[in-house]
């Protein structure tokens, strides 16, 4: 790999990283632009390319994540969560978390229930996934 692309990556994860530790906050894709040095169209572009998804696919893909680690560790209400993790419309974030997780997150909290299994296995299964995606789809 040669140093532009190098340079390039390391942009570009420092970007990703931005958006890891403000997930809650709007998306500001000029912001991130700035942040790797590039055009917001460029950045958009290579961060497809990079990390296979858009930069707000990604970052909801994040707040879903952060949403269900929620869901399944407090009984805070699906409301609250959702504004916690940052999206603005319960509308919005049931639509999203059904496309990536599968099922809706009230659902997906009465079935999360784990039992003594190794942390690892436990990540694993709870991570989301493209499965979600694909059956939203009718792909599966």
């Amino acid at each position: 790999m040669s140093r532009a692309a190098e340079d390039a990556n390391r942009r570009l994860l420092r970007a990703r990283d931005a958006m890891d530790r403000t997930y809650t906050q709007p998306l500001d894709v000029a912001a991130l632009a700035r942040i790797a040095h590039v055009s917001e169209a460029h950045f958009i572009r290579t961060f497809r390319a990079t990390f296979g998804e858009t930069p707000h696919r990604y970052l909801q893909r994040r707040r879903v994540e952060r949403a269900m680690f929620l869901l399944r560790q407090t009984d805070r209400s699906v409301t609250e969560i959702c504004f916690d993790v940052g999206f603005v419309s319960l509308g919005t974030f049931s639509r999203t978390f059904s496309g990536i997780v599968g099922a809706p997150p009230s659902v997906y909290r009465r079935g999360a229930a784990l039992g003594a299994v190794p942390t690892c296995f436990a990540m694993t299964w709870t991570r989301p996934s493209s499965f979600g995606e694909a059956r939203a789809r009718g792909l599966d």
